[in-house]
């Protein structure tokens, strides 16, 4: 049987072709993307990590069974973990904490992040796990195709490390999870009725995650 993801992936083909194939995912396997550019995105990302730990304890209070929170608690110490790996990495690009704390959110960060939330907020766990899903699962097939790509070329490439960490296997199952979880709860949550929404959800999110490769490009123009 089809996964949801793959159904909403479908639907939204164009839209995910933009997002997973911008210029700047091709810059990134490349290596040919500006450093400047990717620290702008290093900041933003920053940013954007605060917000879907919001949107990941949202996850826990839209919860009706204790699996579901449970899952939501664990979704979100990952994110709060990752905002301390994130530090230490920006560290390694030259950006201080304290530069990522006094950075204001782009306009392309606030339209994304806040949809997420408002998606979670307006509708239930299903609407926003499907807000969710470009994010998580969209950067393992990112991961995963530009590792594909540049092979042996990547030992020469700035972005290596990032590139990796999402085509590794520990981001791999956490995307694999997400699929699995959006499964469980379209079964609990969803029926046929519920599609023409969830595509719109997911088309909309796919097209701000697109935008928000564009903060670092035009930061560095």
């Amino acid at each position: 049987m089809i996964s949801l993801f793959d159904q909403l992936k479908r639907a939204c083909a164009s839209e995910w072709a933009a997002y997973t194939n911008h210029a700047f995912v091709r810059g990134l396997g490349d290596g040919t993307l500006p450093q400047a550019a990717f620290r702008d995105y290093l900041r933003q990302d920053y940013l954007f990590l605060i917000q879907f730990a919001r949107a990941y304890g949202l996850a826990v209070f839209k919860s009706e069974t204790i699996e579901e929170a449970r899952r939501g608690s664990d979704g979100l110490a990952a994110i709060l973990d990752e905002t301390r790996l994130h530090v230490a990495y920006c560290q390694n690009w030259g950006i201080a904490e304290a530069d990522l704390e006094a950075c204001a959110e782009a306009p392309q960060t606030l339209a994304y992040t806040r949809f997420v939330l408002d998606r979670g907020m307006a509708g239930d766990l299903l609407d926003l796990d499907v807000a969710l899903a470009p994010c998580v699962i969209g950067y393992a097939e990112i991961g995963a195709q530009l590792a594909r790509e540049n092979g042996d070329r990547l030992a020469q490439n700035p972005y290596r490390s990032w590139i990796e960490a999402y085509a590794g296997a520990d981001y791999t199952k956490a995307a694999a999870a997400h699929i699995e979880k959006l499964d469980r709860t379209l079964a609990a949550r969803g029926g046929d009725g519920r599609m023409a929404s969830l595509i719109e959800t997911f088309r909309k999110a796919t097209i701000l995650e697109a935008q928000f490769w564009e903060t670092g490009l035009k930061a560095s123009n």
